[in-house]
C-alpha cells in the first residue's frame, strides 16, 4: 500500500511539473484525471470563541454585525440584520489576536525585518506533504521532541523529503482540543531545534507544523524563535494527521491575508490518492450547491450560528 501511494505520489508530482500542452488540457487535464477523485481531508480546527490558546492572548468573541450608519427606510445605526426584516445576516468577531486556532505564522510575528502574511507569495497555495509519524513516542513522553534519528529513521522507510514540501509532525495532541483548560499544559510535544535546522537547512522544506500551539516547550521557544529570525514559516494547531498518509499527498495552503499580518488564520487541506481509506471526494461532496440545514439558523448564547430546531 505504502508503494501504491508513493508512486501515486510520484506521477502526481511529475504530471504537475510537466509542460502543459493544449492536447492534454494543461492543468485541467491533471485534475480530471488525477485531482477530481482524490480523497480530501482537512486538517484545520474550526475557529471558535471557547479554544485554547496561548495564555497570554484572549479568546474571540462572536456576535451579531449591526449596521454602521442609517439607510432610510431599510436600517438604523446599530441596528442588527436579520433575515426576518433585511434578508440576511451577519456576523461579526472581535479577534483578539492573529494568533488563534490552526495559523500560518510569518516571521514578522518574532522579526522586525520579517515578511508579513500579506507578503507571502502565492506559490504558497500547494505543496507536497509528509507527514513524520511520533505519536507512540509522545504516547510515552508527553514532552517527546521530534529528533534528526526520527527524521532519518522516517526517510529510510519512505525515501528522502522533497525540497520545497510542507512537513507536518504528527502527535496526536489535537486530540486533546476540547480540553480547552489543559490543551497547553506542559509537557507537550515539539520539534528539535536540531530537526527544524536539518529540515530547513538539508532538506530545504517550505515549512513544518505540529498540532499543539507552539513549535516546543522550552523556556525561549528556541526553535519558533530560530525558525522566525531565519525568514521561515510555521503551521500550528493542525489536526487530523492520523488521516493523511506519510507520503504521496499534496497540502493546499489557505490563509487570510490582512494587510502587514503578523499571524495568519489558516486552511490546510490534505489531498491524498485516490485509494487512501479516508477523506471525501469531490463526488462525494461536490460543494455546489451545499447540504441545506437540518433547522434554521440562530445566534446561541456565545454568538455562534447554529440549527436550532424550532419548537
Amino acid at each position: 500500500m505504502d508503494g501504491i501511494r508513493i508512486c501515486a505520489g510520484i506521477v502526481l508530482a511529475a504530471a504537475l511539473a510537466a509542460p502543459a500542452s493544449a492536447q492534454d488540457g494543461g492543468l485541467w487535464g491533471i485534475y480530471e484525471q488525477q485531482l477530481k477523485g482524490a480523497k480530501y481531508i482537512d486538517l484545520t480546527h474550526a475557529f471558535a470563541p471557547v479554544q485554547p490558546v496561548w495564555p497570554g492572548f484572549a479568546n474571540a468573541t462572536f456576535g451579531p454585525a449591526v449596521a454602521g450608519r442609517d439607510i432610510e427606510g431599510y436600517v438604523a445605526k446599530g441596528e442588527e440584520f436579520t433575515y426576518a426584516r433585511h434578508g440576511f445576516v451577519a456576523s461579526a468577531y472581535q479577534l483578539p489576536t492573529d494568533q488563534y486556532g490552526t495559523q500560518l505564522d510569518p516571521p514578522a510575528h518574532w522579526d522586525e525585518y520579517g515578511a508579513t502574511i500579506s507578503d507571502l507569495p502565492p506559490t504558497f497555495a500547494i505543496r507536497p506533504l509528509v507527514v513524520i509519524d511520533m505519536s507512540a513516542k509522545v504516547a510515552a513522553d508527553p514532552g517527546y521532541a521530534l529528533q534528526v534519528a526520527d527524521i532519518e529513521a522516517f526517510e529510510q522507510e519512505h525515501g528522502r523529503i522533497p525540497e520545497g514540501s510542507v512537513v507536518f509532525v504528527r502527535s496526536d495532541w489535537s486530540k486533546k482540543w476540547d480540553d480547552v483548560a489543559h490543551f497547553n499544559d506542559k509537557p507537550f510535544p515539539g520539534v528539535g531545534l536540531d530537526a527544524l535546522k536539518f529540515l530547513h537547512l538539508e532538506r530545504r522544506i517550505l515549512f513544518h507544523g505540529h498540532e499543539p500551539l507552539d513549535t516546543d516547550a522550552t523556556p525561549t521557544l528556541e526553535g519558533e524563535a530560530w525558525l522566525l529570525h531565519n525568514h521561515f514559516t510555521q503551521a500550528e494547531g493542525v489536526t487530523n494527521l492520523d488521516r493523511v498518509p506519510p507520503t504521496g499527498a499534496l497540502v493546499t495552503i489557505g490563509f487570510a491575508k490582512p494587510l502587514g499580518g503578523t499571524g495568519g488564520y489558516a486552511r490546510y487541506v490534505a489531498i491524498a490518492p485516490a485509494d487512501w481509506p479516508h477523506g471525501v471526494t469531490i463526488a462525494e461532496a461536490p460543494g455546489a450547491p451545499l447540504p441545506k440545514q437540518p433547522a434554521p439558523l440562530r445566534r446561541g448564547a456565545d454568538g455562534v450560528m447554529r440549527p436550532t430546531p424550532q419548537s
